[in-house]
């Protein structure tokens, strides 16, 4: 593909097969439908470069010559009228008359059926509904009859009813966001903040027109994150004004409804029908039509525009940046109107802030007493809606004279844009002066930072935070050294959190709500977790879990999460940081939901759920990467590339942890290099290479950390005591043993029972074994019950015991089969092959999923939709260069040779 068409493969396979088709004289037609700046143009482009041979012909329609009888066919035929015969076909492009009946359009299809003759012939018309009837008409009549013709016919329109119907029609969707990606990538060179282009896809949506200009239209200042980002299309770019005019040529009434629609999005007909108890104005005149006639009736010219469309009584704009424009083309009395009608339409306390809201943009009363409502319904709103909590604040800001009240507000509507995912917009309130309430507004920045910058800058500002909270808000100080505390966990710096903690436990009162007694007992019991000493964190950490059922925000119920996990409850763990993020997403704090995953993921994890661990770790990466969190981002790589090390797909996991490597180096991020080392390792100790996995896991500076060093110590003495290096091995046992024998957990005294066989002086192995087999029967882990028999069937073997040898190889091969786990099953047959065993691989052939890989799978899957390398590498947040090499061995493994091939077998 090409640079500047993306997420179009489907679209271009379908003009190739179709020019294909036209060179062996099997002609045809295809319609390509979608609004504006949606792509039909660049498709069309491309299909001219692709027609190298071919006789192009091209015409667009315009409104300007819509009633020119004939325009577009001359428009069409005119580098080649020299060579008409034709006297109907050269009367009308002579003089526009269409003849009678069907001359005209026969001696189109005739004339086209001449030219192929020398050459194959290519037809494309952008916007068709556009041209003069006539033209229109003639060219419907030759789609339906070039078959047997060396002739292709491509017709771009906006909305394909009133076509013939036996003609193929292809809808060209938004692209999806792996494709807006690699479009905003190229446009801004690869310079747009992931915050910013957050902010852009939720205006462009996936129309790539709207990407281009919005793209092209941002200032240095909102590049650099000093102004705010853009709010809406460009008013002089070419899709506001195509917009604009589609708008101005409905009738009035319609237009005025539009707008209503446009200030509030989601208002229904129920709404819409009421009599508020005063009107006035050229407005009461319209919406006295509108009660009279009834709202669809009034939309009705909308919806046969494609602007509009209904879903259960409630009215929406097909296309957001439509929108958009529909509010910004009326004009400032108009909107005030509107928004003052509204405000009398919505009663009750649900619609509390929407009334506030749009009273006060009708400034429909004092500012300062609009400001105080608005401020005021946004404090008391507590359900997602329109408008958004962060929008009531910065207006109340905008409206208010009073410079306290500004700052305060301007900081609520920061937090409040933080927690939904706008971080670009929270940026830019927070970088306003508001020099009265700098403590939160560093605290937010501190918060902002822990998000997407570098953890050591987070940690130095939410220490300056919480120096100037803790002297007016206790809690909200230690709330600031909490995140303090986190931020030094993700670098790795434990000296400085066991600071903290000290710091914090000062703070502590008896009387404190469950809340703050659950931070208190959280840090404590991570300290000592850190310290080693895992007696005394057992009772803060249960302390924590204790008080779970008694709070109701998501972040303190990841702490519960940490703490079952560290006491070895995984069960317990996985419901909390369910329960967390399930409170996160109906409460829409978007922004907390991807590291909430991490929480969803470690728990799958420790119970050896490895496609849960895939499946929410591309979760959270998606939103991650979606709400510009790249250090969030880099845990989920990491993690993503310990199921690939499970599945043996080598590709993807090298791929993923030096991508989370990376992440971790530029942003300070110590747990997630460690991860991504253990990945590797991981990886290695599958494919056998123990000495390359020992090495991994020594603990060097640059991918050590407290945590995962003990998390991955089984890994680490099974490669070092396999390879000789023994001291080691038992330092890291001694360390391991503290951990889980404090914990009730049977599959982590398993993993200690395993590691104690490994080291264990000949003949005392077996009884090591068996005890971590039976505490693995108690526990749920079935993937490592599967790895301690396959490490007791060839200890068995080299004992000379190949009947009970086989008996546990048999047991772990058909556990990693059944998970997916190619490595470890090759390990597994190879054992059973030296026991004494033909083991035969699985029968090639069979259907895909049975011949490929989930990851191939998926790629196949993607590839047969159309999507492009590029984009699926975006999508699955992979390289092109690992998507080229397993596609390379998915047309190797299926027979095919071709993504037309490809598609045919998986649909």
């Amino acid at each position: 593909m090409s640079e500047g068409l993306h997420g179009r493969a489907a679209e271009l396979d379908a003009v190739r097969l179709l020019l294909d088709a036209a060179r062996a004289g099997d002609g045809g037609a295809l319609v390509l439908a979608g609004p504006p700046g949606i792509g039909k143009t660049a498709v069309l482009g491309r299909a001219t470069s692709m027609a190298g041979e071919f006789a192009v012909l091209r015409a667009r329609g315009v409104p300007q010559e819509a009633r020119l009888a004939g325009s577009g066919l001359h428009a069409l035929l005119r580098p080649v009228a020299r060579l008409v015969r034709s006297p109907v076909l050269a009367r009308a492009l002579r003089r526009g008359t269409a003849g009678d009946g069907m001359a005209l359009p026969a001696a189109v299809l005739e004339f086209l059926t001449e030219l192929a003759a020398a050459e194959p012939v290519l037809v494309c018309v952008d916007d068709l509904h556009l041209l003069d009837e006539v033209s229109r008409e003639a060219l419907c009549f030759a789609a339906r009859r070039v078959t047997g013709e060396r002739i292709a016919l491509l017709l771009a329109v906006r909305d394909a009813a009133g076509l013939p119907e036996d003609v193929p029609v292809r809808v060209l969707e938004g692209l999806d966001p792996a494709a807006c990606r690699a479009l905003a990538h190229e446009l801004a060179a690869g310079a747009l903040p992931d915050d910013l282009r957050t902010c852009l896809a939720r205006l462009a949506g996936g129309n790539p027109l709207a990407w281009r200009e919005l793209v092209g239209s941002l200032t240095p200042e909102q590049l650099a994150g000093l102004a705010a980002p853009p709010t809406g299309l460009p008013p002089g770019g070419r899709l506001h004004r195509a917009h604009a005019e589609r708008l101005a040529r409905l009738p009035e009434a319609t237009r005025f409804l539009l707008l209503l629609l446009a200030a509030h999005p989601g208002l229904n007909a129920e709404t819409l029908r009421r009599r508020p108890a005063q009107e006035s104005g050229a407005e009461a005149r319209l919406h006295r039509e509108l009660l009279a006639a009834g709202p669809p009736a009034v939309l009705a010219p909308a919806e046969r525009a494609g602007l509009i469309r209904a879903e259960g009584g409630r009215y929406g704009f097909a296309d957001e940046t439509v929108r958009a424009v529909a509010y910004a083309e009326a004009p400032p009395a108009r909107r005030r109107a509107a928004h003052a009608l509204l405000g009398r339409l919505l009663d009750g306390d649900r619609h509390r802030l929407a009334r506030a809201w749009h009273r006060a943009h009708a400034l429909d009363g004092p500012p300062d007493q609009l400001a105080a409502e608005l401020a005021a319904a946004a404090s008391a709103a507590t359900a997602r809606g329109y408008p958004g909590r962060s929008a009531a604040y910065e207006h109340a800001a905008e409206l208010t004279g009073v410079e306290e009240r500004r700052t305060e507000w301007l900081a609520a509507a920061a937090r409040h844009a933080w927690v939904s995912g706008d971080v670009p917009r929270a940026r830019w309130l927070l970088a306003q002066p508001r020099h009265p309430l700098e403590g939160q507004a560093q605290l937010m920045r501190g918060r902002l930072e822990l998000l997407s910058g570098h953890a050591d800058s987070a940690r130095d500002k939410l220490l300056t935070a919480a120096s100037c909270l803790v002297q007016r808000d206790r809690i909200d100080g230690v709330k600031a050294l909490l995140h303090a505390a986190e931020a030094s966990y993700l670098t790795g710096d434990i000296r400085t959190f066991h600071a903290i903690a000290g710091q914090v436990a000062l703070l502590r009162r008896p009387d404190d709500c469950a809340n703050a007694q659950l931070m208190f007992e959280y840090l404590q019991g991570i300290a000592a977790t850190f310290s080693g000493d895992h007696r005394a964190a057992a009772g803060p950490l249960r302390r924590v879990v204790r008080l779970a059922p008694a709070v109701r925000s998501p972040v303190p119920l990841v702490w519960a999460c940490v703490a079952s996990l560290l006491l070895g409850e995984d069960a317990t763990a996985l419901e909390l940081s369910a329960r967390a993020v399930d409170t996160a997403r109906r409460r829409g704090a978007v922004t907390l939901v991807p590291q909430l995953l991490e929480s969803v993921v470690q728990a799958h994890f420790w119970l050896g759920r490895y496609p849960s661990v895939a499946a929410h770790a591309a979760e959270g990466l998606r939103l991650a990467e979606a709400s510009g969190q790249p250090n969030a981002a880099a845990q989920h790589l990491a993690w993503l590339a310990h199921a690939d090390a499970v599945q043996g797909d080598a590709d993807a996991c090298r791929d993923r942890a030096h991508r989370a490597l990376d992440l971790a180096e530029s942003h300070g991020l110590g747990i997630a290099g460690a991860l991504g080392t253990w990945a590797l390792a991981h990886l290695d100790l599958a494919a056998g290479r123990l000495a390359d996995s020992a090495a991994r896991l020594r603990g060097h500076r640059d991918n050590d950390h407290v945590v995962v060093r003990v998390m991955a110590s089984p890994h680490f003495i099974e490669a070092a005591a396999r390879t000789g290096d023994d001291r080691r091995a038992t330092a890291a046992l001694r360390v391991l043993e503290r951990w889980a024998g404090s914990t009730s957990s049977p599959d982590r005294r398993a993993l200690v029972a395993r590691c104690r066989a490994l080291l264990a002086a000949p003949g005392e192995a077996g009884e090591r074994f068996q005890e971590a087999l039976e505490l693995h029967r108690q526990g749920a882990c079935r993937f490592e019950t599967a790895r301690t028999q396959l490490l007791y069937g060839g200890a068995l073997r080299r004992e000379r015991r190949p009947g009970a040898a086989r008996e546990h190889l048999h047991g772990a091969l058909e556990t990693f089969e059944r998970l997916g786990a190619r490595l470890w099953s090759e390990r597994a047959r190879a054992e059973l092959r030296a026991a004494g065993e033909t083991v035969a691989r699985p029968a090639p052939g069979g259907g895909p999923e049975q011949v490929l890989t989930a990851q191939q799978l998926r790629i196949a899957r993607l590839v047969a939709e159309g999507a492009t390398n590029r984009e699926v590498a975006a999508q699955l947040f992979l390289s092109p260069r690992t998507v080229d090499h397993h596609l390379r061995n998915v047309f190797a493994r299926l027979g095919v040779r071709s993504r037309v091939e490809l598609a045919r077998l998986l649909f």
